[in-house]
């Protein structure tokens, strides 16, 4: 069993990975300033697992509150999922995207030096290869090229940092995971995505379109080069994804290791839709729109080395995803604000 503490805990990914942490025997302990979540998500993760899950509500930035929880816990491990994560928004708010993420990584990398901590999960995200310089992406693929915004910059400014830390301390363990497109939610339709404001991915905004919470899904463009002209993701169950974690808790190494999480398949937009359409059983309004700025056509994974390494490959199906995502969507139509 490890002790771990679990940074932006009270989110989308966090939540479901305290489900499983909690499942595999693991003492999570949660940071998070609710910026972007919901107390009553933690209250959910209690609900499903039968386990309290401590809480403190501060900004990781906040040295001084850090520094006294770590002291007060024997920590064996972290997993930093905390930081701003629309795209959008930061493109407009660029600076704050780079103080709030860069800084809340260094002082919890501080902090973790002060007390001894030796192991760091790294949340990290496919946006850092960019526009793909080969398919499937693999670990070894280029990144930090062609980045068209500052919050994939900001993940790819954290890895480069991270491996700067841990050649200067051989003795920490440190593990990248690239999450690919995280969907779905967890089977009991307790926890599952809860964006504030309209929804910046695909899967969240088709659901609301499927619960009438919003009119019409505008697909963005439909002449690219894939099979039917929409874009191509490799969109993984965050139950999946969750489980991860847990396989690269539970099998450390030192040095830095770096993970894909995806299901080493691409779906089209149009083919998400259908698969959504199918789990709520009606047709999703959709009308098509022009290109967003800096999106690709295709981004699909290799997930073969986590597979080998950590003994972990995603499982859940597509439709098994939407069925989860529409139990979750249509049993919560305000997401946790009810």
């Amino acid at each position: 069993m490890a002790k771990v503490l679990v940074t932006g805990g009270a989110g989308y990914i966090g939540t479901h990975t305290l489900v499983e942490l909690l499942a595999a025997g693991h003492e999570p302990i949660v940071i998070d300033n609710l910026v972007n979540s919901s107390a009553e998500s933690l209250k959910r993760v209690a609900k499903i697992s039968g386990q309290e899950v401590a809480f403190y509500k501060f900004d990781l930035c906040d040295s001084e509150k850090l520094n006294d929880l770590c002291g007060a816990e024997n920590f064996d491990a972290v997993i930093h999922f905390a930081g701003l994560k629309a795209v959008g928004e930061s493109v407009a708010k660029p600076l704050e995207y780079y103080q709030n993420n860069l800084q809340s990584t260094l002082t919890l990398l501080a902090a973790m030096e002060k007390h001894h901590i030796p192991s760091l999960i790294f949340s990290s995200s496919a946006t850092v290869y960019g526009d793909p310089s080969e398919l499937p992406l693999k670990e070894t693929s280029r990144v930090g090229v062609g980045l068209t915004n500052p919050y994939g910059k900001t993940k790819y400014f954290i890895e480069e940092i991270l491996r700067d830390w841990s050649a200067a301390h051989p003795d920490k363990q440190v593990t990248i995971l690239r999450y690919f497109n995280p969907i779905g939610a967890h089977p009991s339709g307790l926890i599952g995505e809860d964006p504030q404001g309209p929804p910046n991915n695909l899967m969240p905004y088709v659901a609301q379109v499927a619960a009438g919470v919003r009119p019409e899904l505008t697909i963005n463009g439909n002449d690219y080069d894939t099979p039917d002209g929409t874009g191509v993701r490799d969109y993984i169950h965050v139950v999946d994804l969750a489980r991860g974690h847990v396989a690269a808790l539970s099998n450390p190494a030192t040095g830095v290791r770096t993970y894909n999480l995806g299901t080493g398949k691409g779906v089209s937009v149009m083919e998400a839709v259908a698969a959504f359409e199918k789990a709520c059983g009606h047709p999703i309004a959709y009308k098509i729109g022009p290109r967003r700025a800096g999106d690709i056509a295709t981004c699909y994974a290799s997930a073969d080395l986590a597979a080998a390494e950590l003994g972990w490959r995603a499982t859940k199906t597509l439709d098994e995803a939407c069925q989860d995502a529409w139990r979750w969507q249509s049993q919560n139509p305000q997401g946790f604000r009810q």
